[in-house]
Parts: C-alpha cells; sequence; structure tokens
C-alpha cells in the first residue's frame, strides 16, 4: 500500500494554526451574543377602563315572576375572575355529568390539544438548534489519489485509503437576535394554540349546556302540546254531545277537529327537533348518535342562577380566550417583524473540528493523526432589495394584527353588552308571557262555562283554545330563554386559563433584550 506523504497535511496544519490566531476575536464576538435583538419589543395591549359594559347601569338584579320556574330575580355580582365549572349552577347533575364527559372525549378538544403540543415541540426543537452550539460527531473512509507532480515530487500518481474521525461544532453569534426573535414567536405561537384549546373548551360546554336546555324546552313543547290535543279531543266530545240535541251544527264540530288536526301537525316537527337535539349532545360529548345514551332534562329541574357573575375588564381581557389569542397573534407578528429586521444586519456563524485522519483504522488513534479547525464566517447584506420589502410586509402585518387585535375586544365587548341587557330583559319578557298566559286561561275557563250554557260560540271557544296554546308555548319558550342567556353570559366572561407547559417558558416571560426600534432604521 502506497504511503501518503504528510507535507500537505502540514501544510494544512499552518493554515489551521494561522486560523488559530483570530481565536479571540471570535471569542470576544460571542459575548457580545445576546445582548440585544433588534426590531420593536412586544408590549401587551392596554387593558379596558374600568367603564362601565353597558350605555346606561343596569338595575343591581333582574326583575322576578313569582309561581313559575326559572322566574327568579337575579342579581348582576362583580366577580375578580369568571367561575371555572359554572354549568354547576344550573342544578343538573346530569348536565353536569355529560359537560365532563365532553371535555374528556370529543374530538374537537383532542385536535386542539394535539395542536398545543405541536406548537410546545416545535418550540423544543427550534431552542435546541439555536440556543445551544450545534455539534456532530463524523465517521468516514474514503480511496483517494493524488499526483505528487503537483507538490513537486516525484513517482507520479499515488494512491490510499483515508479514514477519517472527528466532531464538529458550529454557532450562529445571533448578534442583533434573529434566532431569538424567531423562538419569541415560537412562543408566543404556543401561546395562541393554548389560548385556542381554552376558547374550545368553554365553547364547547356552553354548547352542551345549551343544547341540554333545548332539549328541555322541546320535551316541554311536546308534553304542552299533546296536554292541548287531549284538552281538544274533550271538548270535541263536548261539541259533538250537543249537535245530538240539536245545540250545536255540523260546522261547529268540523271546525274544533280541524284545529285538532292543526296542533297535532305541530308535534312530529317538534319531536324532530329533539331527535336532533339528542344527536348533537351525542357528538359533542364524543360519542356515536345512534349508540349514545342522553339524559332527558326537564325544564323544570333546572335551575336558575341566582347570581349572573359581572368580571371587571381589567381581568375579563385576561379571561376571554380569544381576546388572549389576538394578543398572541400581534406578539407573532411583532416578533416576526423582529426577524425580518434582523436579516438586514450582518450574519456571524462559527464552526470548529477536531478530529483525526490517518491511512488505516489503528492510525486514527495516534497523536500524530490529530487535525482540527476553527473557522469563523461574516455575511452582510449589499443589495438584495427583497429583504427590505420583507421587513416592511412584517410591520404591515403587526398593523394588520393590532387592528385585528383592537376589533376582537370591541366584538368582546358588545358580546358582554349584548348578555346583559338579555339576561336583564328577559325577566321582564317572562313576567309579561306569564301574565298573559294567566289571562289567556281564565279567558278560556269563561268560554267554557258559557259554551255549556249556550251563550258562547264554537268560534269563540276556538279562538280562545289558540290564545292559550300559543302563550303556554311562549311562556315555555320565555323560561328557557333565561337559561340560555344566563349560560351565555358565563361564556361571555370567559373562563380560568390553561396553565402554561412548566418546561416550556410563556411568551409573555421571554427575556428579550430589545434595542429601541429607531435604531433598527
Amino acid at each position: 500500500m502506497a504511503k501518503l506523504d504528510p507535507k500537505p497535511l502540514r501544510q494544512m496544519g499552518a493554515v489551521h494554526h494561522r486560523t488559530f490566531v483570530y481565536a479571540p476575536v471570535y471569542a470576544a464576538l460571542l459575548g457580545l451574543a445576546g445582548c440585544a435583538a433588534v426590531g420593536p419589543n412586544f408590549k401587551a395591549p392596554a387593558a379596558p377602563d374600568s367603564a362601565p359594559y353597558t350605555t346606561h347601569a343596569l338595575p343591581a338584579e333582574t326583575a322576578a315572576t313569582a309561581n313559575v320556574a326559572q322566574g327568579g330575580a337575579q342579581k348582576f355580582v362583580q366577580q375578580a375572575q369568571p367561575d371555572s365549572a359554572w354549568w354547576a349552577h344550573l342544578g343538573s347533575a346530569e348536565l353536569t355529568a355529560l359537560i365532563e364527559q365532553g371535555l374528556a372525549a370529543s374530538p374537537t378538544l383532542a385536535s386542539a390539544q394535539a395542536k398545543l403540543t405541536q406548537a410546545e415541540k416545535t418550540y423544543a426543537a427550534q431552542s435546541g438548534s439555536t440556543q445551544l452550539p450545534q455539534v456532530n460527531a463524523k465517521l468516514g473512509a474514503q480511496r483517494q489519489g493524488i499526483n505528487s507532480a503537483n507538490f513537486g515530487q516525484s513517482g507520479g500518481e499515488k494512491n490510499f485509503n483515508l479514514y477519517n474521525a472527528g466532531l464538529t461544532a458550529s454557532y450562529n453569534l445571533d448578534l442583533f437576535g434573529e434566532n431569538r426573535r424567531t423562538l419569541e414567536g415560537l412562543a408566543a405561537q404556543t401561546d395562541y394554540q393554548r389560548y385556542q384549546l381554552q376558547a374550545a373548551r368553554l365553547t364547547l360546554a356552553g354548547t352542551i349546556a345549551t343544547t341540554a336546555i333545548t332539549q328541555a324546552l322541546l320535551n316541554a313543547q311536546i308534553n304542552a302540546t299533546e296536554s292541548i290535543i287531549q284538552n281538544q279531543s274533550q271538548q270535541i266530545d263536548l261539541i259533538n254531545a250537543r249537535l245530538k240535541l240539536g245545540a250545536a251544527t255540523r260546522s261547529d264540530v268540523l271546525s274544533l277537529q280541524s284545529q285538532r288536526d292543526q296542533t297535532r301537525a305541530n308535534l312530529p316537527p317538534l319531536k324532530l327537533k329533539r331527535a336532533q337535539t339528542d344527536h348533537l349532545l351525542a357528538t359533542l360529548t364524543g360519542q356515536m348518535p345512534g349508540a349514545a345514551h342522553i339524559p332527558t332534562f326537564n325544564l323544570d329541574a333546572l335551575t336558575l342562577p341566582s347570581e349572573l357573575p359581572v368580571v371587571v375588564p381589567s381581568a375579563w381581557v385576561r379571561a376571554r380566550p380569544d381576546i388572549q389569542a389576538a394578543s398572541a397573534l400581534l406578539h407573532v407578528a411583532t416578533a416576526q417583524y423582529g426577524v425580518a429586521v434582523a436579516n438586514l444586519y450582518p450574519q456571524i456563524n462559527l464552526s470548529a473540528t477536531l478530529g483525526s485522519q490517518g491511512i488505516t483504522p489503528a492510525s486514527l488513534f495516534n497523536a500524530s493523526s490529530l487535525i482540527w479547525s476553527l473557522i469563523g464566517g461574516l455575511t452582510q447584506p449589499i443589495f438584495n432589495g427583497g429583504l427590505k420589502a420583507a421587513s416592511e410586509a412584517a410591520s404591515a402585518n403587526v398593523s394588520a394584527s393590532a387592528a385585528n387585535y383592537q376589533q376582537v375586544v370591541l366584538d368582546g365587548l358588545r358580546n358582554v353588552a349584548d348578555t346583559l341587557q338579555a339576561c336583564y330583559w328577559d325577566a321582564n319578557t317572562l313576567s309579561a308571557q306569564v301574565a298573559a298566559e294567566q289571562s289567556a286561561k281564565q279567558s278560556l275557563s269563561l268560554v267554557e262555562q258559557q259554551l255549556k250554557l249556550g251563550s258562547a260560540t264554537s268560534l269563540q271557544l276556538l279562538t280562545a283554545q289558540q290564545q292559550v296554546t300559543q302563550s303556554r308555548l311562549l311562556t315555555l319558550a320565555a323560561r328557557a330563554q333565561r337559561l340560555s342567556d344566563s349560560v351565555a353570559l358565563y361564556q361571555a366572561m370567559g373562563s380560568e386559563q390553561i396553565p402554561p407547559n412548566s418546561n416550556l417558558p410563556s411568551s409573555t416571560h421571554l427575556s428579550i433584550h430589545t434595542q429601541p426600534e429607531s435604531n433598527t432604521k
């Protein structure tokens, strides 16, 4: 086997020795890394002031309606934070169990949780690859040939085997914070996914509660409709008896039968909606509609919360996951702008190699086979119009994200104002509707008595029955509406935050030393 001439390797070693002279310079540059990050530093938007949610302050409590379920007064109580398990105030163990099942088994929440985990792992991967030097081991073998004449020697072409092993380390100094801004953006993206999960949990709980209330309303409407049909059948029997005595006409009988048939026609749509409601509850809780076990909810058994929470605006902003998600997106845009600005500045990279080379595997472990290198490189953009345009685009994205945040806050405030007003006026609606139902019942009772005495017509009876039917169904709807709007207010107030992963810093706690934005332009 031909021997390797050591002279070229000695020449390479001389180059490495000259490179080593600059090592102190590289060490000084390394010390500068982490001192500053260009671009604007993110500052969380200020919370709304303590002004009331509505134009005119609402009374301390709503109106009360006696002798009817869901007719109690509700007090508006200021709270420092929203209730975590607000659905317990509805007083239904079946509903609480159903919501807990949904929170545990919903595919929607599983998807949101997976996206959060993905964001956390992406941050961890990027953090490990940018904050610490990258070290790789290498082991290789090759067949090589050289011509000695190139080095002023005789002997012609020489072929030999070359084995090498070593470690290579590389590091980006990140003098202007590109890597740190990238990590900052990934941490903010993780926060965004965390708030999305929180919003999905809040929405799911609210949807299950509202759907259960709808099911209870449909059950009450079905029962009321069947009761009305039974009453109408009794009235038809009475008219038929009067017809035999000559005190009524066939037209009277047909009119009442037509009304009963119309009432019967209302039953199939109600039962269809009831079935569809059960199917929705099944899918919300991660069950197949055909195999689900959905409880039957009773409107009379659901409790109207006696107190309605009104979270102070400063705490409300932190409790609303949609607002916090919009803030996180603004943070992401700000960090991306910092990355775009950092790209306009020099990039300095260091790499070092320590290893050995030999013409036999055994020679890799000899001291004479040791080789090393230390390389530093600086890249400064001179002419690249795309970088400037990219920074301007990122700046525009910050403005768009800030405007989006403002819109989300305004929509949230409108949501709270709407639900507060709805809770107040729902109580007045129920009071008026209960009074109307009582009047309709009294009118029907009077007409029935007059009909027995022959002083009333079947048309008058038909009209009175229609009024009772309509008012009874409207009363049921008003009772359910109070429950639904109470749920909507709990949702509008937000929920407690999901704690961040203890191994992953929240973007709001990242330590980023920044230069003023004016220094970056």
